[in-house]
């Protein structure tokens, strides 16, 4: 068994011993000293001292254990400040931090954290905000300022949190944009406090329901649980708190009942401050629209507090709210509180991803320094010594660098190198935790890859002693208190310190492996990029196993923001004096890719505003059908509907229109400036240009030489062109019956060559599968994206060669050595080999392999990529499958492969072709040098020059104007089109009276509901069929309404999914009717809002609704457990609202509030507290 952990001595269960325990030796030392201190907190002099005992903590704080400054020193600071803060930025204020001061502000409190012990014990926080709550009861909430709230921390609070503080207690709204883990929640917590002391509201929302949940539980550990409530789509408690917290939509859709009502009593103008955690989601595909929502709605009177991860432009996002809804302040910091460094980990070593300097790529992670250690059979090794490491391989890198500036690297000597440092999980972790660099997040992009590292590592022991017995003891308290809950395969892993955190995992597992790992009783988690959306998981190191991730339209990279935001877990406030960041060498892409990427800079906000039915019913909506409005005491209300031009007018505030309005303005005076000076220096590379300019600088007899000569070059150079043509159309034709031939027997082995953009030649050895078969040609069409007029060219029947004439290929499909598919026409071969797979199936009965590559082939829903481009048919590539890697592995590489197998393409036409042609090549080089030795060259040669060097500023200014335009077409608002289109599908439906803006009862309901289509599920949920169905037969319809997402795993093949019941299954199918009606209709008007409606996994709803336990549904079930607790939550929040829509049949009601009873059940009912 392997152990990756040095076992700690340790004699005593005491606290002191456990805490030790559970941190690096470095801290350990620190903290044996910092014990017997006490920090100094800094309160105003109003207040009263009281001293409590010293409370040791067992587990560690995360928070420093550092003395606060005194208020003199932060009075002298504030006066510094004063006019960085009071910045002038459009109708807001820009407070913009400055590193220099922030690295300097830091040392001052670091200095005197380390000046000695305090006078006072230690007040648990939520001690000093009781206090500090009373005191404003007592002596009015004037006393209320930055000094009474920095107060309640036992920590120096950092500059950005100080100016984010000092803008709300202004009456500002504020927008801070920080690196992820460097502490925004601070800032609301001390807004909280201040509105709660001034008896007033906040509302606190979040994206997700799981970090919901978790600052629930935060803030009632520091307010106590009277002040603090929880509000999401299937939790309400305490919602009438003074601080409540909720999702992101829940916010939206109480917005949408507020937006037309005109009512002192209205229930929103009781809030306060809004605080919108993780706003960068604003840049989301599909909910973004929901925080620009938010902002548009919201009273001009509260104020609001936007916290996002750094991004790139949040000063448009502060003018944008500025500009909409009142006075806004802007604090950005770019400062970590833990600083980040990168490395990169190779198959034997873990390497600096930077130089010394921190400005270039390490060298040693270079291609060509790679290249060349495996060529000198050399694997580096951090054992040598310094000495060896800079003598030997020093040398021989300046060597191969010049070498490879002749000769660049093919695609396929790239992907060996690469492959040859590819590490294994156990090579990286061994390096971590030799370096201290644990506990760590191990990101890697797919739930079985991390399922699947844990259990290859569940033999290390990543914990000592003390540790182990700490985690068998929780995991003992957990399996008794959530039995179904616990997650079978991943126990012995726990318990040697390694979890698994993805979405296939139940959320009760999930928050205890949460639990264990904040306390560091887990090592290494290894979790999906969700683990980066804001839960409170700091560690030491993040790992990010690859810059790419396989998606439905194949490999896509990170973006530069999804990076950092994974990153920015790294690094311990207060334990960790420094962050680790892990990239590691993949197949796919190495060091090189990790340094562009980490250069590119930050990614903008970009607007994803979107109309949706809700938005339109809720702002159009005026008189009911049915009854006057009023509300239950009485109180008489005016719901006035907008007209369409109000509706505009409000959908024209999105942030897209706002920098729509100013920066694509800029960007389009920019662009127009750039394709102005491209036209004016275009006119200078023509040719009469070129002959005007000889013209005035050569002499008389010169021009007339070299003119009648260029004449004759150019002649003679189109003649070579159209040998050149012909010879590859010679060429091409004589591959043609040499590839029918071998596309009917064995696959033989064949190369493809073609150059990429850069220049750079490469050979892809492979496997020729046959010709592009009839029967394929409109799905790879389809797949290819492209029109059927692209594919004139694609011959799919028998030809001769003579027919090849006209220049028309023929398109054929091979499997490359990188498991690539390939379609290729005659172009793009190089060479065809005798040797190959042989065409026989392995077993009696089985298809043939050439069948089966064809199928396999078939079987591929993923769009395929163009990677050259000729007149004779382009090269087209996709990658291949689990299936097919085993195919591909076979495929030898091109050098193992000898010359005499190579199958010769000689025809008589085709030498005759290319004697012709290098003839002609002849002439074309004899009169180049002819004008060469001319009188009149050397001036001419500067025409010529000069010519090259307008075309390359040519190419600058394209490529500026092609940044641009993709800019500008990013920006670009469509809210109101889409707005539009939607109100016509409601006035067709009769869900609303455009003309009227009289509201039916369908809009009524659509309005009311929440969902991705609110019109299909109020069609669906005033259905008469449904009040035929017992409770668990409505819960298993509501299921196939809100699956999507939802898969059966592909690797548990030998398992199963219960059927729903016959009722159920003739209701979906009743409902199918409806929903291809409302599709049509949404065609008709250009609406793309899906209509989901899926009864596969129906019957598992039904099952649990039915009463079947947990353990019973999933035994041997082709879900994941995550995944199916997913889809009852969503069906339960489904359920839950019937109950409270409007004009629903109460039978209906009662059987939804029946079946969300029964399935709300341990253990996928979720716990808030």
């Amino acid at each position: 068994m392997l152990s990756l952990a040095l076992p700690l001595p340790c004699s005593s269960s005491s606290p002191a011993c456990l805490f030790d325990s559970f941190l690096p030796p470095t801290s350990r030392r620190r903290y044996r000293f910092l014990r017997f201190l006490s920090p100094r907190s800094a309160v105003s002099p109003r207040a009263r001292l009281h001293l409590v005992p010293l409370c040791a903590n067992p587990l560690g704080s995360a928070s420093p254990i550092r003395e606060q400054l005194s208020d003199t020193d932060e009075d002298e600071e504030d006066d510094d400040d004063d006019e960085v803060a009071a910045m002038e930025y459009d109708d807001g204020l820009l407070a913009d931090v400055d590193r220099e001061e922030e690295e300097r502000e830091g040392e001052t409190a670091q200095l005197e954290a380390e000046a000695g012990p305090s006078a006072k014990f230690e007040e648990h926080k939520w001690e000093r905000v009781t206090r500090l709550l009373a005191e404003v009861r007592e002596f009015g909430e004037e006393i209320i300022d930055y000094e009474e709230l920095a107060g309640i921390y036992d920590f120096p609070i950092d500059k950005f949190q100080r100016l984010a503080i000092q803008a709300f207690l202004r009456g500002s709204s504020v927008v801070v944009s920080a690196p992820t883990s460097s502490g925004k929640t601070l800032i609301a917590e001390a807004a909280a406090v201040a509105t709660v002391a001034r008896g007033r509201r906040l509302f606190y929302t979040t994206p997700l329901k799981a970090l919901s949940n978790q600052k629930f539980r935060d803030f009632r550990r520091t307010f106590g649980d009277a002040y603090v409530g929880l509000l999401t789509g299937d939790s309400a408690i305490n919602k009438e708190a003074p601080i409540l917290i909720m999702t992101t939509e829940i916010l939206r859709n109480m917005l949408y009942k507020s937006v037309g009502m005109i009512s002192s009593a209205s229930r929103l103008f009781h809030v306060d401050v809004i605080v919108l955690d993780e706003v960068h989601y604003l840049s989301d595909i599909s909910r973004g629209t929901v925080w620009e929502e938010i902002v548009i709605y919201s009273p001009k009177e509260v104020q609001l507090i936007c916290l996002s991860a750094t991004v790139a432009n949040p000063d448009e996002l502060a003018g944008w709210i500025g500009q909409i809804h009142g006075k806004t302040e802007l604090v950005t910091s770019t400062k970590r509180p833990v600083p980040l460094t990168w490395h990169f980990s190779l198959k034997n070593s873990l390497l600096p991803l930077f130089d010394e300097k921190g400005k270039r790529m390490n060298r040693k992670l270079s291609l060509d320094y790679l290249q060349t250690s495996i060529s000198r059979g050399e694997h580096f090794n951090e054992s040598k010594t310094k000495k060896h490491r800079m003598g030997k391989v020093e040398r021989g890198y300046s060597n191969v660098a010049r070498l490879s500036q002749q000769t660049p690297l093919s695609k396929n000597d790239m992907n060996y190198i690469r492959r040859s440092q590819v590490p294994q999980i156990k090579d990286t972790l061994w390096h971590l935790a030799e370096r201290d660099m644990l506990p760590a997040i191990w990101f890697i992009f797919s739930r079985r890859g991390c399922d699947a590292a844990v259990q290859y590592l569940e033999d290390c022991k990543l914990l000592d002693e003390c540790e182990a017995g700490e985690v068998e003891l929780e995991y003992r308290r957990f399996k008794k208190q959530y039995p179904d809950a616990v997650r079978e395969v991943a126990v012995k892993g726990l318990l040697h310190g390694i979890a698994s955190h993805h979405a296939g995992c139940l959320p009760l597992w999930k928050s205890f492996v949460e639990e264990l790992f904040q306390r560091g009783l887990v090592k290494v988690v290894f979790a999906t990029e969700t683990l980066a959306a804001g839960i409170n998981m700091p560690a030491r190191t993040a790992i990010i196993s690859s810059l790419s991730k396989k998606g439905e339209t194949g490999r896509t990279f990170l973006s530069p923001n999804e990076l950092f935001q994974m990153a920015g877990r790294a690094g311990r406030r207060g334990i960790d004096e420094v962050g680790h960041a892990v990239l590691i060498q993949t197949p796919y892409e190495g060091a090189e890719e990790c340094y562009e990427l980490l250069s590119a800079g930050l990614e903008p906000l970009v607007s994803q505003f979107t109309a949706s039915y809700g938005m339109v019913l809720n702002l159009l909506a005026g008189a009911k059908v049915t009854r006057k409005l009023h509300d239950p005491d009485g109180t008489k209300l005016s719901h006035c509907g907008r007209t369409l031009e109000e509706a505009r007018k409000l959908v024209e505030q999105s942030f897209g229109n706002y920098v729509g309005s100013n920066v694509m303005q800029a960007a389009k005076e920019e662009l127009e400036k750039i394709q102005h000076e491209i036209e004016l220096l275009s006119v200078e590379v023509t040719e009469d240009a070129i002959d005007r300019k000889c013209q005035e600088q050569l002499s008389e007899n010169d021009y007339a030489e070299i003119s009648k000569l260029q004449e004759e070059l150019r002649a003679e150079k189109r003649t070579r062109t159209e040998l050149r043509r012909q010879m590859e159309i010679k060429r091409m034709a004589a591959w043609r019956p040499l590839l029918d031939k071998f596309g009917s027997g064995n696959l033989p082995f064949i190369c493809l060559r073609y150059k990429d953009k850069e220049g750079v030649q490469h050979n892809i050895p492979a496997v020729y599968v046959g010709k592009l078969s009839s029967s394929s040609v409109q799905k790879i069409m389809n797949m290819v994206k492209l029109d059927s007029s692209d594919f004139d060219n694609l011959e799919t029947g028998s030809r001769d060669v003579a027919s090849h004439e006209d220049g028309k290929p023929a398109y054929y499909v091979a499997l490359s050595s990188d498991n690539s598919w390939y379609l290729f026409t005659e172009k793009w071969l190089k060479t065809i080999y005798r040797t190959g797979f042989p065409n026989i199936s392995s077993l009696d009965g089985d298809i043939l392999p050439r069948e089966m590559l064809r199928n396999l082939l078939i079987k591929e829903d993923l769009q395929w990529e163009k990677i050259a481009d000729s007149e004779f048919g382009s090269l087209w590539s996709i990658g291949g499958s689990l299936e097919t890697w085993s195919w591909s592995l076979n495929v030898p590489v091109l050098s193992s492969l000898s010359e005499d197998d190579e199958v010769a393409n000689q025809s008589e036409a085709y030498r005759d072709a290319v004697g012709r042609y290098k003839e002609q090549r002849s002439r074309v080089s004899q009169l180049k040098k002819k004008i060469t030795n001319t009188k009149g060259f050397k001036e001419f040669k500067k025409i010529i020059d000069m010519t090259k060097f307008i075309k390359e500023k040519m190419e600058r200014l394209n490529a500026r104007s092609n940044r641009l335009s993709k800019r500008i077409g990013q920006i670009e608002p469509t809210g109101w089109k889409e707005f539009l289109q939607i109100s016509k599908v409601i006035q067709e439906a009769r869900a609303l009276d455009l003309s009227t803006q009289v509201i039916y009862p369908l809009g009524e309901t659509a309005a009311a509901i929440r969902g991705e289509n609110e019109l299909w599920l109020a069609m669906i949920l005033r259905n008469k069929v449904l009040l035929n169905l017992k409770p668990a037969q409505l819960a298993a319809v509501c299921g196939s309404l809100v699956s999507e997402g939802i898969k059966v795993r592909p690797w548990k093949s030998n398992s199963y999914i219960y059927e729903p019941s016959s009722i159920v299954i003739d209701v979906i199918y009743l409902l199918e009717e409806q929903r291809i009606s409302l599709i049509q209709i949404q065609d008709k008007y250009g609406v793309k809002i899906p209509c989901e409606l899926d009864g596969q996994f129906s019957g598992m709803v039904e099952a649990w609704a039915s009463g079947l336990t947990w353990r019973e549904i999933m035994m041997d079930c082709a879900m994941d457990e995550g995944d199916l607790a997913r889809l009852l939550r969503r069906t339960i929040d489904l359920l839950a609202q019937i109950p409270k829509l409007p004009d629903i049949d109460p039978l209906l009601q009662n059987n939804a509030l029946l079946a969300s009873s029964v399935m709300d059940r341990a253990p996928i009912n979720e716990l808030a507290g």
